[in-house]
């Protein structure tokens, strides 16, 4: 985010000069706040829901799996909605608890339904869940999926784990879920490509109970920026070993920040200018930036740390080398 912080002030040289000196923050800064009201009211009443789709992933033939979505009424909301329908399409799918209705909701309240899988065949179901009120997001609809595991058959989940955008050196874990079908599944292995990829929380050999699940952690630290293509494959008695993930991620390098700072010129006869930094406000200012003073009339610190609010002064110099007193403060707040 590219932000600006300008402030003037009589800057006394010594000699009896006096120049007006203005430092600009452009780039690197965060924390600059408008006048403006932080929430408007936008005059309508809007309905929200979370999450904003269902996946149920791998369920036993038989068996079943539920969970739970919140609506609200948004806490922005003009004034109260009313819920007149709440319905669910898909043959797998049910809602196992729904408040009555109709259900009004004033502005921030919330309300709870649960919708269940439960998949009578091997394969993959779809369906949705629909919520109509007299908000201005008048119908709300919701996708659900899941996968039917039958007798012999081991269930991956996610099919694909996507790890997005990761800081080289850094990592990132998610979680994975061992499925078994209507009979017991015992993972004699697992084996895993694609540079920057590691499991654990897991050992092997590992016996997952008829309808029952086992988690494992799948843990991304790219060495190099780029995408980074990966699948772990699980060995196992089931029949339709090996059962295999896909894995994607991408390594970025570290954000390398920088304050740019510049000022008006000095109206009175100056040799340069000297740029000095602390991390308190109203100094002191320890750190010294310009080796010998500066020219022209901007600088760029390249040196700033992420996490850290950096606070910047300027003097100028004349040609007796008599430096003023500090400039007005500058603030940097590197994200």
């Amino acid at each position: 985010m590219k932000t600006r912080f300008q402030s003037r002030l009589p800057l006394p040289l010594l000699g009896g000069l006096v120049a007006a000196l203005a430092i600009a923050l452009l780039t690197g800064c965060s924390g600059v706040s408008s006048g403006s009201p932080a929430n408007p009211g936008s005059g309508q009443s809007t309905v929200t829901i979370n999450p904003t789709s269902l996946a149920f992933g791998d369920v036993a033939v038989g068996g079943t799996k539920t969970i739970s979505v919140t609506v609200a009424n948004d806490a922005n909301s003009a004034g109260s909605v009313s819920i007149s329908q709440v319905s669910i399409s898909g043959a797998d799918f049910t809602l196992s608890s729904v408040p009555p209705l109709p259900l009004v909701l004033s502005p921030g309240q919330t309300a709870s339904a649960a919708v269940t899988f439960s998949p009578t065949s091997e394969g993959s179901s779809t369906g949705t869940l629909s919520i109509t009120s007299d908000a201005s997001n008048t119908d709300i609809t919701v996708p659900l999926s899941g996968n039917g595991l039958t007798a012999g058959q081991l269930g991956v989940s996610p099919a694909t784990m996507d790890f997005g955008d990761v800081t080289v050196g850094n990592s990132a874990n998610q979680t994975g879920t061992l499925t078994a079908g209507a009979s017991d599944i015992t993972v004699s292995s697992a084996a895993w490509n694609g540079q920057g990829y590691s499991v654990s929380g897991i050992t092997f050999p590992v016996t997952v109970p008829a309808g029952q699940s086992v988690n494992y952690t799948v843990t991304f630290t790219p060495q190099a920026p780029g995408n980074a293509p990966g699948t772990i494959s699980f060995v196992s008695d089931a029949t339709n070993s090996p059962s295999t993930q896909t894995l994607t991620g991408n390594g970025v390098q570290a954000s390398q920040h920088s304050v740019a700072l510049s000022w008006d010129p000095s109206t009175s006869s100056v040799i340069g200018y000297n740029v000095y930094r602390g991390t308190q406000s109203g100094g002191p200012y320890p750190t010294k930036l310009t080796s010998s003073p500066q020219a022209g009339t901007s600088f760029t610190d390249t040196t700033v740390g992420s996490g850290t609010t950096y606070y910047y002064v300027a003097t100028s110099v004349d040609s007796n080398n008599s430096e003023s007193t500090y400039s007005n403060e500058a603030t940097a707040a590197i994200p």
